[in-house]
């Protein structure tokens, strides 16, 4: 593995990792009111897997510190609240819906791997939508686990049951890998993570000061690197999915959506491993077409929102389709891109108009 880390401290990392985004998304959605969800970063995770080679787990904490320090410095210094006050809503929401996307063909590409159970789910929620309310997403996962066992497809033989113990690291600061690896994993996961994940919260009408939610972040990521937490953000499929009709009906409401999702990061945590190997046993096309079945009224009314406002409607387009894309540029995923994409048509677009405007008066004068 990378670092060289043992069983013991992988482990460690879930436990980190669950109980810090556990803690968080259960006190930010509580104080606020609002479904506000971490995550750990899922780009950062992936620049980790290559750039720890040849680093000792004691270095590779001292990067994780670092990196949540700048995080940390970032929401203190409220540069990020300054960043999304320039983001329109229609191009939120297209980013979104580009983020969303994936998982709604998913559910199509998994009707051709698991046709019955994939089937099933999918004529529970076309017919039974009206009936069953905020329980259709959970009735239909229950649904499918009984067909899986019912058919054979639930392989139980591996899940390993049990609680996970943390295992403290200390860190071994060394120049070079702080620079290497420390700031790409503070970059990476404020452009593909946090950047996001507040426009996430714009596209479905919640307003936060988003630089004591990045100072949480960031002083959660502190205080479990030791652990194994090598870097908190805000979540955007997760986050999106709380905020949804499915996830409640009355908007002001659904920070309980939020909390709920918290408790379940904690077990996650507690159990660590045992939960990883427990989800493991379920088909993965099954996991897929119930992730592109909860998504899809936050995916519908991100489409709509989109295309709601002529004047965004062409930035909205370019950034929907730029974020869909899911091409990586210099270590950094679509979703960043497709903003920046959608904000220079937009800004493009308005600089045209004005100018268009002033040009017009001037000629009747």
């Amino acid at each position: 593995m990378s670092a060289g880390a043992t069983d013991e401290q992988v482990a460690s990392w879930f436990w980190a990792l669950g109980i810090g985004m556990g803690v968080t998304t259960i006190s930010l959605s509580f104080h606020y009111k609002k479904p506000i969800v971490t995550a750990w970063s899922t780009p950062g995770a992936a620049l980790l897997i290559t750039s720890l080679e040849g680093m000792t787990m004691n270095q590779a904490i001292a990067v994780f510190l670092f990196s949540s320090l700048l995080t940390t410095l970032v929401g203190l210094a409220g540069i990020f609240e300054r960043v999304l006050k320039q983001i329109p809503t229609p191009i939120a929401s297209a980013m979104l819906a580009g983020i969303l996307l994936q998982f709604g063909l998913g559910l199509f590409t998994s009707l051709m791997e698991e046709g019955e159970v994939v089937f099933v789910m999918l004529a529970m929620f076309i017919l039974a939508r009206a009936w069953l309310g905020n329980l259709l997403i959970p009735s239909i996962f229950i649904v499918a686990m009984g067909m899986c066992i019912g058919l054979g497809k639930l392989d139980i033989s591996e899940v390993i049951m049990g609680f996970t113990v943390p295992v403290f690291i200390a860190p071994d600061v060394e120049f070079f890998s702080l620079i290497s690896v420390g700031i790409p994993l503070f970059i990476v996961t404020m452009a593909s993570q946090n950047l996001p994940g507040f426009a996430v919260l714009k596209a479905n009408g919640y307003q936060v000061k988003s630089s004591k939610v990045i100072t949480t972040t960031g002083v959660t990521g502190l205080l479990l690197a030791p652990l194994g937490g090598f870097a908190f953000n805000l979540a955007a499929i997760t986050g999106a999915i709380c905020m949804g009709p499915s996830a409640d009906e009355n908007p002001k409401t659904r920070y309980m959506a939020g909390i709920s999702m918290g408790v379940f990061y904690l077990l996650a945590g507690i159990l660590g491993m045992s939960f990883v190997s427990l989800f493991s046993a379920v088909p993965a096309p099954v996991v897929i077409a119930v992730a592109g079945l909860a998504v899809m009224p936050t995916l519908k009314n991100c489409l709509s929102v989109s295309m709601a406002d002529s004047q965004c409607r062409e930035a909205a387009l370019f950034t929907f389709l730029f974020t869909a894309s899911g091409i990586n540029l210099l270590g950094v995923g679509s979703a960043f891109w497709g903003l920046c994409v959608g904000l220079l048509c937009y800004w493009l677009n308005n600089n045209k108009t004005i100018v268009g405007r002033a040009n017009g008066a001037s000629s009747t004068q």
